[in-house]
């Protein structure tokens, strides 16, 4: 009898290194309990992502449990932990911020929940994909801050003075995105960026900060925005200081929405590069591939597009 616990034991502590050593298995079932952390619901790329989720949730067959953060990491961590609780079966995160989430994540994992990274990832130094969590599925942020920056580059001659709103700090998209823009900016003497201050991805928040940067910097004649809500500020500031959104200033952006596609329609934004929120059919398509024994490649990638005013009549119809 005392040889048999001993086995018993034995093998409840390799499996527990099994678990820890790699990520959970899902058995195969009819429905699963899908944990969706959303991050907040103040802009209409968020929504848009949170519609998608809840669509697939109908046409994948799952029992979502869905929570909003309302733009507080704290909260999010607090929502995983529940949904940990709850004993879902897998969890979609787009973390709030890179480094609070970590911990969240990892007690996923060690309680046998595979996690999926959406939209935003967590610190690489910390947490790996196919190691801490599944795959991250999203853009190539750091290529979207390029693609802006080799635009502007081409349209302005290499002449320009910038300022930039950043996204939440310690995110990974604004990070990133400002990454790949100012390392393609500093390559052209021409190109100077006057100033950079967070407006959190926010539309009201980046008016403010753009109101009080056009006063400390008057000579700005490109205005870049890590999103698109950011963007509609800085035009809504540049309005009231008697200044021309899209002639006395350009205004370059990030996510594709459809009052930024209006925007470079009515002349008032020059570009947006598109980073897509319909992710609901790629997560039930990738899980299904989880689920079926499939390794998960680490990053997931969507693919963006490019609009300015040759396509975005074109394509407002699709936009969000």
């Amino acid at each position: 009898m005392i040889n048999k616990i001993i086995t018993l034991t034995a093998t409840a502590a390799l499996f527990s290194s099994m678990v820890s050593a790699g990520l959970p298995v899902l058995e195969q079932k009819e429905r699963y309990k899908v944990g969706f952390a959303q991050s907040e619901s103040n802009n209409p790329w968020r929504i848009a992502e949170t519609k998608s989720f809840k669509e697939a949730a109908l046409s994948c067959n799952w029992d979502l449990v869905y929570t909003d953060a309302a733009g507080s990491a704290a909260k999010q961590v607090s929502d995983v932990d529940s949904m940990i609780a709850q004993q879902v079966d897998v969890i979609f995160l787009p973390p709030r911020e890179e480094r609070p989430l970590l911990p969240a994540v990892m007690r996923a994992k060690s309680q046998g929940i595979p996690v999926f990274l959406v939209d935003r990832s967590v610190d690489a130094k910390v947490a790996q994909a196919g190691r801490d969590y599944v795959s991250f599925l999203g853009s190539n942020f750091i290529e979207q801050g390029q693609l802006a920056a080799q635009w502007l580059i081409e349209n302005t001659g290499g002449q320009a003075k910038i300022i930039e709103l950043e996204g939440t700090t310690g995110s990974s998209p604004a990070n990133d995105r400002r990454k790949g823009f100012d390392d393609e900016i500093a390559k052209h003497a021409g190109m100077t960026i006057l100033a950079s201050q967070s407006g959190d991805f926010a539309r009201d928040k980046g008016r403010k900060v753009t109101e009080t940067l056009l006063q400390s910097h008057p000579d700005v004649n490109v205005i870049y925005a890590h999103n698109d809500e950011m963007a509609i500020g800085a035009i809504q500031a540049l309005e009231a200081s008697g200044r021309k959104a899209g002639t006395d200033v350009l205004i370059v952006s990030i996510d594709g929405t459809r009052d930024a596609l209006q925007a470079i329609i009515d002349g008032k934004m020059a570009l947006t590069v598109e980073s897509s929120p319909f992710f609901g059919p790629l997560a039930c398509a990738t899980l299904k591939r989880y689920v079926g024994g499939e390794t998960i490649e680490p990053w997931v990638r969507v693919s963006d597009r490019i609009f300015t005013i040759d396509n975005a009549a074109k394509h407002i119809d699709e936009a969000y």
